[in-house]
């Protein structure tokens, strides 16, 4: 999409040449119109002026030579008459043996006419009686010079145009990105909502910006309630089902069931898949996925108490290693982020022999999450299925199977994905990727 500003430039640049060519060239056809009338005028008088110096002689009217401008003696000066009356045509010298373009009817030739030696004449005709006979006088003069002169300033006037044209575009680009500032400083806030660096829009914004700004932020805010409700009630909801789940898994390990060793098998077996399956569902409910504008993880933060917690549940001789970029935010919602890692790290910890390591990486795409162990790992034919049924490899130790379900859920509502790959410390290796925003 072509930005505001731009589609302003262009358009004030379109509106400005197309009217500065139509007022530059009415200018000049009205300039010129009014000097042709002007010309004409002269032309006229020059017309009566030769009507005065024809005068009658014995031979009939003649033309008085000493009464006529020397200027048209000279061959070709711009400056021509012919006469006509009687039977008699008199032409001045300056035409040499040039014939003029007598016009259809008196007054002002429309348009120009082919002279001499290539120029083009401004021609005027006029009608009279002199001594009682009709009398017709043509008289022209050389427009070239004057059509030079339109053909200069319509090239500098093109040349200062353009000029004033390459101004007018730099101060209007000045007051357009002055005036679409405030809308810049919106999009840098929508883009640090994205980022996690701000929770609301700011609400200094001109007046034309307030409703969207408020509106905005309501959303906002109304999103965040909505959520936390969500979470609440699905919180109170996994606490009221895991109560009676927790009474029938006791009732499960009486003695009357005992006696039954099948039905207990049954009851355990069952007991077990709602409580992983309810576990499972819960986490997926109370998954944002799309974090919302505001939401990030603080890798400086949360990492180190993360890693605080695993060593004391898992004992001193494992060592967890957490490794990412000083200053990392993830702009995802911090529960997810921290059930995602939580869960990984804790399958990798109880798998481990003794080194689990994290890295999280920005990458020019996407950010890459990384869990490695050196623990026995899975073997490559039974990957994909334990993602799949969320279920354990090993009944005996509570790892690499619900947990990893859960994670790529996360990941997978965070629009990434999850995989898993053997790790060059020779254990498992669990690759998360999730997808940097457009506008982060």
């Amino acid at each position: 999409m072509i930005s505001i500003q731009r589609r302003l430039g262009f358009s004030l640049a379109s509106v400005l040449l197309v009217i500065g060519l139509v007022f530059a060239q009415a200018g000049l056809w009205l300039f010129d119109q009014g000097l042709r009338r002007y010309l004409a005028n002269g032309l006229q008088n020059e017309a009566e002026s030769l009507l005065a110096s024809v005068a009658r002689s014995p031979e009939g009217l003649q033309l008085d030579p000493q009464r006529v401008d020397a200027i048209y003696e000279r061959l070709y000066s711009g400056r021509y008459f012919q006469l006509h009356f009687e039977q008699t045509d008199l032409r001045s010298r300056s035409l040499w043996d040039h014939d003029l373009m007598v016009p259809e009817r008196a007054g002002l030739r429309d348009g120009l006419a082919e002279g001499p030696d290539g120029q083009r004449l401004l021609v005027f005709r006029g009608d009279y009686r002199r001594f009682g006979q009709p009398l017709q006088i043509i008289v022209a003069q050389d427009y070239t010079p004057i059509l030079r002169s339109f053909q200069r300033l319509r090239q500098i006037g093109l040349g200062a145009g353009f000029v004033a044209l390459l101004l007018i575009l730099f101060f209007q680009r000045l007051a357009v990105r002055r005036s679409l500032r405030p809308l810049e400083q919106v999009r840098r806030q929508i883009a640090q909502l994205q980022e996690g660096q701000r929770s609301q829009l700011d609400t200094q914004v001109p007046q034309e910006l307030e409703p969207l700004v408020e509106q905005v932020n309501h959303l906002l805010q109304h999103t965040e309630d909505t959520l936390r409700r969500s979470r609440n009630a699905l919180g109170n909801l996994g606490h009221a089902l895991k109560t009676p789940l927790a009474v029938l898994i006791s009732l499960a390990e009486r003695d009357e069931v005992r006696a039954h060793p099948e039905l207990q098998r049954v009851l355990r077996e069952q007991l077990e898949q709602i409580e992983q399956r309810l576990a499972r569902e819960l986490g997926r409910a109370r998954l944002v996925g799309e974090a919302l504008p505001g939401a990030h993880f603080d890798c400086d933060g949360e990492l180190p108490s993360l890693r605080e917690m695993l060593q004391l549940i898992h004992g001193s001789h494992l060592h967890i290693d957490c490794r990412a970029a000083p200053g990392l935010r993830l702009p995802f919602d911090r529960e997810d982020l921290l059930e995602l890692l939580g869960n990984l790290l804790d399958n990798a910890c109880k798998w481990a022999d003794s080194l689990v390591r994290l890295s999280v990486e920005k990458r020019e795409g996407d950010y890459l999450l990384q869990v490695d162990d050196d623990g026995p790992g899975i073997a490559e034919e039974q990957r994909d299925s334990v993602l799949a049924r969320g279920t354990r490899l090993d009944e005996q130790v509570a790892g690499h199977g619900l947990g990893l379900g859960i994670a790529r859920d996360i990941a997978e509502a965070c629009g990434g994905r999850l995989s898993l790959e053997s790790s060059e410390l020779g254990g498992l290796r669990v690759k998360v990727e999730l997808p940097r925003r457009a506008a982060a």
